[in-house]
C-alpha cells in the first residue's frame, strides 16, 4: 500500500508489529515498511507471516518476520530481543494483536476470561515492558496500543473483549506517565468496525455494517488502512508532544 500521510522521519527506525501476518496487522505491516521503517512483525501464523515477508523483501523492503506465540511471554520477550539485536534498538512499537471473540455473559467460564486476557492484554504489558529499555538508548520511542470502541458502545456479546480493551486505555494512561520522562510517548487508537477478512469469514453481516456506517457522521466504510495512517503518525516526528491519548476512529459514529 501507498501511504496517504508522508513522514520521512520513519525511514531507517525500527518499527515492531504483533500479529502482523493478516488483517489489520498486515496492513500495519505494510503502511510502515512502505515508508522506509525497518519492519519487524510477530505472529504465530507461520505460512503467512513467511509470504508476506517474502513478498515485501522481493520489493525492496527491510522486513523481518518472527513466528512466536504471543500467549509465551518468555518466547516474545526473546523474539524482541532479537528484533533489536539483528534490526537495532525499536522505535515503535504497534501492539496489534487481538481476537474480538463473542460470548454471552451467562457461559463464560474462568478459563475463558484467562485467555482472552491474555490474548488481548497480556502480551501488549509484556511487549511494551521489553521494548522500553531499546527506546531509552535511543532517547525516546513511540508505543501505540490497540483499543476499540466496543467498550465505549456497550456491545452485548463481548463483554470480555470490551473489558481487556478498556484496560488497555488505563495502560495506555499510566504508562505514558511512567515512560515520558524517557520520552517515550503512549498512545491508544480504538477502531469502529472493519470489516476484515477475519471477521467477514466468520460473523460479517451486510445489513449490520450499513446501521453501523448509517450511525456515523461519514458515510464510508472504516479500512484497515485508516487505522494504519494513525499509527504512522503516532511513531512519526510529527506527533512529538501527543502521549496518553485515544485516537478514536469510527467516522464520527453515535
Amino acid at each position: 500500500m501507498t501511504p496517504r500521510g508522508h513522514y520521512p522521519d520513519l525511514a531507517g527506525r525500527v518499527v515492531l508489529i504483533t500479529g502482523g501476518a493478516s488483517g489489520i496487522g498486515e496492513t500495519h505491516v505494510r503502511a510502515f515498511a512502505a515508508s522506509g521503517a525497518k519492519v519487524a512483525f510477530i505472529d504465530k501464523q507461520d505460512e503467512a507471516g513467511k509470504a508476506l515477508e517474502r513478498e515485501l523483501q522481493a520489493g525492496g523492503a527491510t522486513v523481518s518476520f518472527v513466528q512466536c506465540d504471543l500467549l509465551d511471554i518468555d518466547a516474545l520477550g526473546a523474539a524482541i530481543d532479537r528484533v533489536g539485536e539483528t534490526l537495532g534498538p525499536v522505535h515503535g512499537l504497534i501492539n496489534n494483536a487481538a481476537v474480538d471473540q463473542r460470548h454471552e455473559i451467562g457461559t463464560i467460564k474462568p478459563d475463558d476470561f484467562d485467555w482472552m486476557m491474555n490474548v488481548n492484554l497480556r502480551h501488549a504489558i509484556f511487549a511494551a515492558q521489553r521494548v522500553l529499555p531499546q527506546m531509552r538508548t535511543l532517547g525516546g520511542g513511540s508505543i501505540v496500543n490497540t483499543s476499540s470502541v466496543a467498550w465505549m458502545r456497550g456491545i452485548a456479546n463481548v463483554p470480555l473483549y470490551s473489558a481487556a480493551k478498556a484496560a488497555i486505555i488505563g495502560f495506555t494512561n499510566s504508562l505514558a506517565r511512567a515512560a515520558g520522562p524517557d520520552r517515550v510517548r503512549v498512545n491508544a487508537i480504538a477502531p469502529g468496525y472493519v470489516a476484515t477478512p477475519r471477521q467477514r469469514a466468520l460473523w460479517h453481516d451486510a445489513e449490520a455494517e450499513k446501521r453501523t456506517i448509517a450511525l456515523q457522521c461519514l458515510p464510508d466504510a472504516i479500512e484497515p488502512q485508516d487505522i494504519a495512517e494513525t499509527a504512522l503518525f503516532l511513531c512519526s516526528d510529527a506527533a512529538r508532544m501527543i502521549t496518553k491519548q485515544c485516537i478514536t476512529i469510527n467516522g464520527g459514529s453515535l
